[in-house]
């Protein structure tokens, strides 16, 4: 039997989403099964994910999965390597599941394969390394490294899934798993809906401002019954102030992703900032992206350090499951 894995945050799951998993069984047979890996109460944008996690498995079984497993908090959270590197080590560790399926902006395996290959080519570190050392962000130094040596096609890295697909496809090299990606439907990130799909970025908003009747049509039935209290990290922002004002600079060079300039910058702003945004303001720069300084913080408010982060996830954690997805996880236990 064909297992396909889908890793993904599903906040709040839409009608892209189980677009995605009708068109893995077109592909694959209508016998596939389909394991997504879920992030669990925080995201990868570093702030908690809108709705509870049992409420998103659910929603994903009834939107055609079979069995939803948490993604542990430290890949959750990660930049889009360290999320689908975590991703694809606990679809690998499960020993069921046979292909990997990601949407893309692309929506061909080719062009975003050439990309992945170019990221893992000899000529790239030092291509990257000249960039950083003009001072750009990591995101920006990467993209001019590939653009560089890839010519035009560099340019799909700057769409989003485009991005995670080439490193979903980095992380998978060598696993047996087999790729396929689909096309992403509808708009991009946070714009308007288009072609009755809508991102989750717009969606989220209509769901904080209270609109539930506007983002209904892209969601499935009973979601907004489903959503109980929306999490705000706004909510916690005196506990995560209170815990930050007390770390010195060589505890924040301790945490992932935050080297020791940026952990001395970091610390300052801290110390003049009034709320987490004026933080993240004050300590924002070219190199030091708003993405990258959220999950550091929140790193730092979890108190997760490197050293806390083993090089893979070590258990699977069921969040939900239906009938098919029952035998599937006794499969997993052997």
């Amino acid at each position: 039997m064909d297992v396909c894995g889908i890793i993904a945050e599903y906040d709040p799951f839409h009608t892209g989403h189980a677009w995605q998993i009708a068109e893995i069984r077109r592909r694959l047979g209508p016998g596939c099964a389909v394991v997504c890996v879920l992030g669990g109460g925080w995201s990868q944008r570093g702030t908690p994910a809108l709705l509870d996690k049992s409420v998103r498995a659910r929603l994903a079984l009834e939107g055609g999965a079979d069995l939803v497993l948490e993604l542990p908090l430290p890949w959750a959270i990660a930049s889009a390597e360290g999320f689908a590197r975590g991703g694809v080590a606990l679809l690998r560790a499960s020993g069921a599941v046979t292909h990997l399926c990601f949407g893309s902006e692309e929506g061909r395996l080719e062009p975003l394969e050439r990309l992945a290959g170019c990221l893992d080519s000899p000529a790239y570190p030092p291509a990257l390394r000249r960039h950083l050392a003009e001072g750009l962000s990591f995101p920006a130094a990467r993209q001019k490294a590939v653009e560089e040596l890839l010519g035009p096609e560099g340019a799909l890295l700057r769409q989003p899934n485009n991005n995670l697909g080439v490193e979903y496809l980095r992380a998978a090299a060598g696993s047996g798993l087999t790729a396929m990606t689909v096309p992403r439907r509808g708009t991009g990130h946070g714009q308007p809906p288009a072609g009755g799909f809508a991102s989750a970025g717009y969606l989220r908003g209509l769901l904080r401002r209270g609109e539930g009747k506007k983002a209904a049509p892209y969601l499935l039935p009973g979601t907004l019954e489903a959503l109980g209290p929306m999490a705000d990290i706004r909510l916690g922002e005196r506990s995560a102030l209170e815990r930050l004002r007390r770390l010195e600079p060589e505890a924040l060079a301790a945490l992932p992703d935050c080297g020791e300039g940026l952990s001395n910058r970091l610390y300052r702003a801290i110390r003049q900032g009034g709320g987490l945004e004026d933080i993240l303001q004050r300590a924002k720069t070219k190199r030091y992206p708003l993405s990258r300084l959220r999950r550091v913080l929140l790193y730092a408010w979890l108190g997760l350090t490197r050293e806390d982060v083993p090089p893979a996830p070590l258990y699977l954690r069921p969040l939900g499951l239906n009938g098919r997805g029952r035998l599937l996880l006794r499969e997993m236990k052997e």
